[in-house]
């Protein structure tokens, strides 16, 4: 359950953002700015599980690229909540603890 998690705990600290060659501070802002958006759409009776694989896995999306350089912080937050919502209709793979095919 949402309510037994922090957002806090999944944030960044621009140390832990690597090298963006001088934009650490704009990275991690914005990386922060969508998790709180992410954060308050999740459903509260989302598992742990399942935010433990979304949120990293937003970063995993994002980190890659010069899309958090390019993009602005309001289009970041429009990709990650489709991005969410579409996961979360999908199914996360690590969430799911139900075998239909038994």
């Amino acid at each position: 359950m949402k309510d037994a998690l922090s957002v806090h705990d999944y944030l960044f600290d621009i140390a832990d953002i690597g090298d963006w060659e001088g934009d650490e501070e704009l990275v991690t802002d914005k990386v922060n700015a969508v998790y709180h958006a992410v954060w308050q759409a999740l459903p509260d009776d989302i598992s742990s599980e399942q935010v433990e694989q979304l949120l990293p896995a937003i970063w995993d999306e994002l980190r890659g690229g010069t899309v958090l350089l390019e993009a602005d912080e309001d289009e970041l937050i429009d990709w990650a909540l489709a991005y969410v919502r579409q996961q979360l209709e999908e199914g996360t793979p690590e969430a799911d603890t139900t075998d239909e095919e038994e």
